[in-house]
């Protein structure tokens, strides 16, 4: 488990493979532990919007026509449900300018 945090929000923890690819949509490498800095926060948010964007685009373009009799329960939770807590996280902080870290949740170890 990845969790995130800022001063300017709740934490907000999600499992480490949603969390990396949420992070190298940010723009970064993907390292943890890690951070951005108040003044990178706002374009940040702008590139993980825009990736998750074209990440919706290309999944609508890709499925099928619903399957009949599929059950609720067999649908993936997509990663613009997953990206939700994390993107309204940026916001607070980009709006309050404070940086935004993440590290292994120790918690879940």
């Amino acid at each position: 488990m990845i969790r995130f945090t800022s001063p300017a929000g709740a934490s907000v923890s999600m499992f480490e493979k949603d969390a990396k690819a949420l992070i190298r949509m940010m723009g970064h490498s993907g390292t943890i532990p890690s951070a951005i800095r108040a003044e990178d926060i706002a374009t940040a948010l702008q590139q993980l919007e825009a990736a998750l964007q074209t990440t919706e685009e290309k999944s609508q373009e890709a499925q099928p026509s619903k399957l009949q009799g599929q059950d609720a329960e067999e649908k993936a939770v997509s990663i613009n449900v997953r990206a939700y807590p994390l993107i309204e996280l940026l916001k607070a902080a980009s709006a309050k300018q404070k940086n935004v870290m993440w590290e292994k949740d120790s918690a879940f170890f």
